[in-house]
Order: structure tokens, then C-alpha cells, then sequence
């Protein structure tokens, strides 16, 4: 290829070859590097797209780049990331652009931004979100660094990302960490999504005890509504599905022990760093934790009889009661996430556009939703909103749906199922419209035994009480 290239990627794993072929396929120039040079070269003789040109070295690969070159990470979080900039950093020129597109920790990204700034390049910590299809066809990317940074590649990303409704999944975030931040947030919601989903399966396998094939129909009408999303169409997909081996529903073959790769843990960590109230989204951490216990929890299940009432009801009405539930408990999902990104702006010194971050994940991503354009609709009509739950379309589909939140919790304690999302979803919603908590005995006790103080109700300051 003589031509020099628009852009260039390392690492050719599935996310990048897909990326590759999705910025080839819209008309750009790319050349590929890959640690393994059998990789690189497999890769670019495998593909139909042209325009891709193969560096099978770091200094090759440099050489293709027009400048001032931008330069696309896709390698595994961590060291490795890190190790990839020391090797460019004596390569690249002065206005230079490097992008993290893995889902790199944010204050890693903060970090790295400080250190490729003083070496006089830019920096980019870019979240893509979408898996291997996003990737290929259009994924949600979330990009932070300088509006200088944002400029050289935003044609780029605008061109290959998803669009929703004519619009482009990818808008300018923020300053350094807040495209990682926003990433982070956005997977963070994403298990809870999940793990809210699995309960409502479990329910209807466990206390209903529907077929794999019946809840599959169930989780397609659902997705004719406002449940409407990818989370829902794909639950639908496997559930409709057989294993070949055993004639057997495939999600009846798999082993019910869950992987993660930290982004969810992140998010909860961040939650009780900055004090946002995020029950569900830890919960749906702690889901997986202890789907991982199988061993233990296959003893304790010999071992720890529980006394439940079985179901003794209307099934429709209770699959129904299941559909709002978890499309109340989504919104308190939801809820938390965009108020751990309130408190982070402000504590990181962000603008967050928070509309726009809605915006960003209507299509492409794994959160992608049909309600997410009344997330974008609320914050558009209010700024300021200060939780999701205080928007009008909000609090008009909890209240429509509380009953039946209501019912499918107390039937679940009832018949001894775990529903951990479902009744942290709950627990904060009714936290969170009590005006009253518990927590003035709470500090009464921590005053009793450390001398912590509190403040009263019916005057100004910090006071202590001489309990003994």
C-alpha cells in the first residue's frame, strides 16, 4: 500500500480485527500491528475488507501512520497497555495520538494521559462497548481526553460507531479518565441488567417451573414492549435454543458458575469511594461471586433445608407482576448508575452530558434499550434532575408497577428463591423515598461507643451526647 494510513490498531484479538475491518469497511486506511506476527498476517490475508495494511514491527507499523498518527490500543487492561506505550513512546512525534480502547481502569487512564502528555502527544481513554458484532457493525464508543484529542479522531469514531435514529453513538465525554469512567459505569449497569434478567428466569423456571421454550416466548413479547432491548432479545435467542449433544435447552446444559472481568467490581468500589447508593449493581457483583461458590453452595444445599410455601397462584398473573418488576427494578438499576456519574463529575471535575451519554447507549452497546430515550428525553427536559426516579415518565411506571415489585419480592422470600437485584432494586426505592431513616439511631450508637457526634433536628451544629 503506498498510501499512508488514516489510522492504525495493535492488538488483533476478536475486538480489534472486528474494529479493523468495521473502519476499512467505512473507507479508512488501517494498519494493524500484532505481537505475533503469524497473527497479523493471517488476519490481513483472512479478510475481505482492503485497505489494510499489515506492520510486523512496531517500528514498521509506525512508519505506515500519516501524521500526526493515531494510534488505536486493543490490548488486555493493565500491564499490557502499559507496556505498549513504553515501546511507542520513542517512535511517535510530538502531536501524536494514542487511544486506550480497552476497558482500562479509569485512574489508570488518568495516569497514563499525565504521561504521554509530558512526553508532548496526546492520550485517549476510549470505551467501546458492543462485543464482537458491535465492533464489527457500529459499537457505542466513549471517548475522553482533550478536545484537541476528540478532534483528530472524532470523525473517525462518529463514522464507524452505531447510530440511533440517524444520530452517531459517540459523543466527546470529558476530560482524561471520564470516556474509561463512563465505560466502567455503563458495565456496571450492565450486570446489574443481567442478574435482573436471570431472576426473572429463575422465577419462572423455579416457581413456575416453565420450560426453557416457554420462557423464551415469554421474554420475546416482552421484547415488544417497553422491556424492548438487546439484554431481552438475546435471553429470548438462548432460550430458544438446543444443545446438540443432548437434545437438551442449551442454557439447561450450562454450568450456572459466572466470570467477570472487573468493570462491575470497579463500579461498586467507585459507589462506596464517592458514598453513592448503588445496592444493585454490588449486588449483581455479589451474584456472580457466589454462582462461583458451586461447590460449597451444592453442600450447603444438602445441608440448609429452607421452609417455603409453594406457589400456589395465578401463573399469568405472576409472569405479569415479573415483567414490571423487572422493569421497575431496571429503572433503580439505572437510577444508581447515572447518580454514581452525578457524584463522579463532580468529584473528578467532569461536564458529564448525561442526555448524551444516554444517547450514546441506544445503540451499538449491550445496554442498548428502548428506554433509554426517556432517560435522554428526562435529562434533556432537566439538567439538573437529580436521580431518575424523580422524573415524572419515572415515577409514574413505579407507581404503576409497585404492586406487582411488590408481590413478585414477597413471593420469592416466600418460596425461598434468591432474588438479590429484585429486592435490592426495592429496598432502594423505598430507602429512597423515606423521608425518615433509621440512621438517627445508627448515630446515636456510634456516639455511644466512639464519641462520633451527631447533628440534631432542631438546631445547627455537631453535638454529643454523655451516655454513661
Amino acid at each position: 500500500m503506498s498510501e499512508k494510513c488514516e489510522i492504525g490498531l495493535i492488538g488483533l484479538a476478536v475486538m480489534g480485527q472486528n474494529l479493523v475491518r468495521n473502519m476499512a469497511r467505512n473507507g479508512f486506511k488501517v494498519a494493524v500491528y500484532n505481537r505475533t506476527s503469524a497473527k497479523t498476517k493471517a488476519f490481513v490475508e483472512s479478510v475481505p475488507e482492503k485497505g489494510i495494511a499489515p506492520g510486523y514491527t512496531l517500528e514498521e507499523f509506525v512508519g505506515l501512520l500519516e501524521k500526526p498518527r493515531r494510534i488505536m490500543l486493543m490490548v488486555q487492561a493493565g500491564k499490557a497497555v502499559d507496556a505498549v506505550i513504553e515501546e511507542l513512546l520513542p517512535l511517535l512525534s510530538p502531536g501524536d495520538l494514542i487511544i486506550d480502547g480497552g476497558n482500562s481502569f479509569f485512574k489508570d487512564t488518568i495516569r497514563r494521559t499525565k504521561k504521554v502528555e509530558a512526553a508532548g502527544l496526546m492520550y485517549m481513554g476510549a470505551g467501546v462497548s458492543g462485543g464482537e458484532e458491535g465492533a464489527l457493525n457500529g459499537p457505542s464508543i466513549m471517548p475522553g481526553g482533550t478536545q484537541e484529542a476528540w478532534k483528530a479522531i472524532g470523525p473517525i469514531f462518529r463514522t464507524i460507531c452505531a447510530k440511533s435514529d440517524g444520530e452517531p453513538c459517540c459523543d466527546y465525554v470529558g476530560a482524561d479518565g471520564a470516556g474509561h469512567y463512563v465505560k466502567m459505569t455503563h458495565n456496571g449497569i450492565e450486570y446489574g441488567d443481567m442478574q435482573l434478567i436471570c431472576e426473572a428466569y429463575f422465577l419462572m423456571r423455579e416457581l413456575l417451573g416453565m420450560s426453557a421454550p416457554e420462557m423464551a416466548e415469554v421474554f420475546k413479547k416482552w421484547n415488544q414492549g417497553v422491556l424492548d432491548s438487546y439484554l431481552i432479545e438475546i435471553t429470548a435467542d438462548i432460550l430458544s435454543q438446543t444443545d446438540e449433544k443432548t437434545g437438551k435447552p442449551m442454557v439447561d446444559v450450562i454450568l450456572d458458575s459466572a466470570g467477570q472481568k472487573g468493570t462491575g467490581k470497579w463500579t461498586s468500589q467507585e459507589s462506596l469511594e464517592l458514598g453513592v447508593a448503588a445496592p444493585t449493581v454490588a449486588e449483581a457483583v455479589f451474584a456472580r461471586c457466589m454462582s462461583a461458590a458451586k461447590q460449597r453452595r451444592v453442600e450447603a444445599s444438602r445441608l440448609l433445608p429452607a421452609d417455603v410455601q409453594p406457589f400456589t397462584g395465578d401463573k399469568q398473573a405472576l409472569i405479569d407482576d415479573i415483567e414490571q418488576a423487572l422493569y421497575a427494578s431496571k429503572i433503580c438499576s439505572y437510577a444508581q448508575g447515572f447518580d454514581i456519574l452525578h457524584q463522579a463529575a463532580e468529584e473528578y471535575h467532569w461536564d458529564l452530558h448525561y442526555g448524551d451519554i444516554a444517547l450514546m447507549w441506544r445503540g451499538g452497546c449491550i445496554i442498548r434499550a428502548r428506554f433509554l430515550g426517556e432517560i435522554k428525553r428526562a435529562y434533556d427536559a432537566n439538567p439538573a434532575l437529580s436521580n431518575l426516579l424523580l422524573d415524572p415518565y419515572f415515577t409514574g411506571v413505579i407507581e404503576k408497577g409497585q404492586a406487582s415489585w411488590r408481590r413478585v419480592v414477597a413471593a420469592a422470600a416466600l418460596s425461598g428463591i434468591a432474588v438479590p437485584c429484585f429486592s435490592s432494586a426495592l429496598a432502594y426505592y423505598d430507602s429512597f423515598r423515606t423521608a425518615n431513616l433509621p440512621a438517627n439511631l445508627l448515630q446515636a450508637q456510634r456516639d455511644y461507643f466512639g464519641a462520633h457526634t451527631f447533628q440534631r433536628v432542631d438546631e445547627e451544629g455537631v453535638f454529643h451526647h454523655h451516655w454513661f
